[in-house]
């Protein structure tokens, strides 16, 4: 992952669902929206994974419009195909079908000139599964902090 270009991380995600699986995807885009992606105008908070078909679309994501191409700028919110291999849209959607499991773009980036999205297959928390995982993180940061502090010799 050392020659990708991070443009946008779904933050959100890791605490809303428990992450089962992770699949890297191309994406279609316009001349603008790559343009608007290469510029960082990127929001992913919404966006899921659908299968149609054979094929795999990406909706919610938010591309700003590119303002020198005004005229070519399609709806920010617009679809947009996902490109796997068919076997593992298959996998991808069989698996999806399985009871409370969602497809989920992690992150977009560049590699080599290209969109990327890594999409996880996940499993959606219950609110006490958030507030659990909340405080597992908080109990295991207050367990680093005194050990830091019996080492320093304070």
């Amino acid at each position: 992952m050392s020659d990708a270009k991070v443009i946008a991380v779904n933050r959100k995600a890791r605490h809303d669902y428990s992450i089962e699986d992770t699949f890297e995807a191309g994406l279609v885009l316009t001349g603008g929206e790559i343009k608007s992606v290469r510029a960082g105008r990127v929001a992913l908070r919404e966006a899921y994974a659908r299968p149609e078909g054979n094929e795999l679309w990406l909706e919610g994501m938010h591309i700003a419009p590119y303002e020198p191409a005004s005229y070519d700028n399609p709806d920010p919110r617009r679809r947009r195909k996902l490109l796997l291999r068919r076997r593992e849209i298959k996998r991808l959607v069989g698996k999806a079908q399985e009871k409370g499991l969602t497809l989920i773009p992690l992150r977009l980036y560049l590699r080599d000139g290209y969109a990327k999205v890594e999409l996880a297959l996940a499993r959606g928390r219950r609110q006490y599964d958030k507030r659990r995982a909340i405080a597992e993180r908080d109990m295991e940061r207050d367990k680093e902090r005194e050990l830091s502090d019996h080492a320093g010799g304070g």
